[in-house]
């Protein structure tokens, strides 16, 4: 999957790649709060951080305890990474004696009940996000929705995409254009994205609480801690944040026409095993619906074609109406050895990737190819570390460490690209670090959890604990400036505002306004 050598040659010798100056990223990350103890919060989302409905930088996932932090997009890569640091710094500060979990699975777990469904407000917006949330837990359990990662955005500025609407020599839509371009990066993403978790899978072991006594694959580590011995990312595994039960809804990446419908085939297709749940029971909403999905984002993936919705449009409907704006990298577990849970160097790995699947060819994914995609990475995530581990791609197999190696050789020029444009060495350091890995798997993130875990000998929870309090206490050593500190406080007023205004709005029934929703 060589990049396009013309394309290539034509972006670096015309002066074009200065034009990847303008590729902007945001990250979003989340964490669960935790008590001195580790165990999961039971306050409510703290009132200093401002309403979760509608902060734009603070608002919480599936649970109240969930907190998830939102950066702004950005041109400089380093202010994704740097404002990321600001909200920690930020929410450290009104945590008291609670502590960030640092680590994607959760730990130190009890029954479900213990796991408080996120709540925000009285506005139908509000209602609609709680009651999807306890349609999660109904389907799929609670203890699935606590797992955390990291989502790094990004998107390639206009200037680029015309240059690239004149090189191809399109006359076309040029946004039709765009979309089929990001279409064709994904489609190369999800070919090579089983690199992702063998390089920065970070769940290699969980509590056992964790398995609430069910049985497993894994074996003892320690006493309290269980995991796989070549395992990279259990959070990318059946015990994790995979979901069997949409295994077969073939939602199709071969252009965003057939995904777009894919997904709307999906919420609104009974099924039977939803419609035994029930909608609504004795007056109260168990879920949104009982149909396959009851929102697009219910549809997990590792990455996703996104757009900035409207008020009340849907993602699918954005996306019809206005094209691929950029795309969202889900695939990543927290890095416990880094504070705010992804390191600059894997977001300057992760640019080189998209770049280099871009500008590589991309023919569609075929049936048999989606599942070539799926056993790699169901591999990679159970046996990453195996020094034998094969792969398959083509229909022949080949070793894994062979095909990172023409990984890291194909990005090699990309990582040029980027680092003339931003007159650093940022790429280039980062393909530097992480080759490394590919011959010694214990320099993988999930070799070193393994291996200190091993050597301390008190178990996971305890080594994530300590990296938590860790990370807490090199949030509270940063002082934030004056003026950033205003303007968190102003935005978390601006936002219960913003919630009041919502749900004085909600004059309809919620009935109502969830079928404006689904229309």
């Amino acid at each position: 999957m060589n990049p396009d050598s013309k394309l290539l040659d034509h972006i670096a010798s015309n002066g074009h790649g200065q034009l990847l100056k303008g590729i902007k990223r945001g990250l979003e990350k989340e964490s669960l709060r935790v008590s001195s103890e580790g165990l999961i919060s039971q306050t409510p989302h703290p009132k200093v951080m401002g309403s979760a409905l509608t902060h734009d930088y603070i608002t919480t996932d599936y649970s109240e305890a969930l907190m998830e932090f939102i950066t702004p997009a950005s041109d400089d890569p380093d202010e994704p990474f740097d404002m990321m640091c600001k909200i920690h710094s930020f929410v450290y500060e009104h945590l008291d004696d609670e502590r960030l979990w640092p680590a994607s699975m959760p730990c130190a777990m009890r029954d479900e009940a213990f796991i408080p469904i996120a709540r925000y407000g009285s506005s139908h917006n509000g209602r609609m996000k709680e009651i999807y949330r306890l349609g999660l837990g109904h389907r799929y359990g609670r203890f699935m929705q606590t797992i955390a990662g990291v989502h790094y955005n990004f998107s390639l500025p206009q200037a680029f995409w015309d240059m690239m609407y004149d090189y191809h020599g399109e006359i076309g839509d040029k946004q039709d254009f765009i979309s089929t371009q990001y279409m064709g990066l994904i489609r190369n993403y999800l070919r090579n994205s089983w690199i992702i978790p063998y390089l920065f899978g970070a769940s290699p072991a969980i509590c056992e609480s964790y398995l609430q006594g069910k049985k497993s694959h894994l074996d003892e580590l320690v006493p309290g801690t269980v995991y796989g011995r070549y395992a990279t990312s259990l959070r990318m595994s059946d015990l994790g944040y995979s979901n069997n039960a949409q295994a077969h809804l073939n939602i199709s990446y071969n252009n965003v026409t057939d995904y777009i419908n894919g997904l709307e085939h999906a919420i609104s297709t009974p099924e039977p095993l939803y419609e035994k749940i029930g909608v609504v029971v004795d007056g109260e909403y168990k879920q949104l619906n009982a149909n396959l999905l009851q929102i697009e984002n219910e549809y997990y993936s590792t990455i996703r074609p996104k757009r900035v919705a409207q008020p009340g449009e849907r993602p699918s409907m954005a996306l019809r109406r206005g094209g691929i704006e950029y795309i969202e990298v889900r695939a990543l577990d927290l890095n416990l050895f880094d504070p705010i849970g992804i390191s600059r160097e894997q977001g300057a790995f992760i640019d080189c990737m998209l770049l280099h699947n871009l500008l590589s060819p991309s023919p569609f994914i075929s049936a048999r190819e989606d599942s070539e995609i799926a056993e790699n990475r169901r591999r990679v995530v159970e046996f990453g570390r195996h020094p034998d581990l094969r792969l398959t791609r083509d229909n022949r197999e080949i070793s894994l460490s062979r095909w990172a190696k023409e990984i890291f050789q194909e990005l090699k020029p990309i990582a040029q690209l980027l680092d003339e444009a931003q007159q650093s060495s940022r790429h280039a350091d980062a393909l530097a670090k992480f080759v490394h890995m590919i011959d010694s798997p214990e320099l993988t993130l999930s070799g070193q959890i393994v291996s200190q875990v091993t050597k301390r000998g008190d178990g996971f929870f305890d080594f994530a604990s300590d990296k938590a309090t860790e990370h807490a206490g090199y949030f509270r050593s940063k002082q934030l400036p004056d003026e950033l500190k205003q303007r968190f406080v102003e935005e978390a007023k601006q936002s219960f505002e913003r919630q009041l205004e919502l749900e004085q709005k909600s004059t309809n029934t919620f009935e109502e306004f969830l079928a404006d929703y689904y229309r």
